[in-house]
């Protein structure tokens, strides 16, 4: 139950390479059973300036155990030279926020921010923000998939979104079975979440 249902997310984010792809095939499917996209480089453009900005100092704590991989929100997509983001809005799979402190140094002496680890912000007033201003866009910019039986889909994870519809969740024994094949393809070191100023997701001990 509730599969789907906690959030919306990108898959894998509990592992350093977040899935690269996913597969989708329904062999059956039931009325409601809708799964909802949002692409995440529209998603990030349409935000205002300051929020754009707050965002890009934002870094995602998966899990509260050691070496859980800390990823930054905002990222470059490793394959279309674009601004990307990275997420999980369930509550369940994000422990907290790290934030960037302006300070430190890069070699060539240039000012670098610096993720500061020792204070983690909460993580729902985050989650529910992200979550609000998807459904804000949902309209302008989401894709909404009312599968019908056969279908079959390769989505770039790293570039959507996706939420499953409440219909996901009805009894089958009232509304039929919905079944999903699903593959998750894992990149190379390339699908690594990395910044434009060249800093990568990361664990913290």
């Amino acid at each position: 139950r509730n599969v789907g249902r906690s959030g919306w997310h990108i898959d894998g984010t509990f592992q350093m390479r977040p899935f690269q792809y996913q597969t989708m095939f329904f062999p059956s499917v039931v009325e409601g059973g809708d799964t909802h996209f949002m692409p995440l480089h529209e998603l990030y453009e349409s935000l205002p300036k300051e929020t754009q900005q707050r965002y890009d100092r934002l870094w995602m704590a998966t899990d509260r155990r050691q070496q859980a991989p800390v990823h930054p929100l905002v990222y470059q997509h490793p394959f279309r030279n674009e601004t990307t983001m990275l997420f999980h809005c369930g509550k369940p799979f994000v422990s907290g926020w790290f934030q960037d402190d302006e300070g430190g140094c890069s070699e060539d002496g240039s000012q670098r921010a610096t993720v500061n680890t020792d204070k983690l912000l909460p993580s729902l007033p985050i989650q529910s923000e992200i979550a609000r201003h998807v459904a804000s866009k949902m309209d302008e910019l989401g894709l909404v998939m009312k599968w019908q039986p056969g279908d079959f889909m390769i989505n770039d994870n790293l570039g959507l979104a996706h939420y499953a519809s409440d219909g996901t969740q009805e009894d089958p024994s009232m509304v039929g079975l919905r079944i999903l094949h699903r593959t998750t393809i894992v990149g190379g070191s390339e699908t690594i979440p990395q910044k434009a100023d060249g800093r990568q997701s990361f664990v913290t001990f």
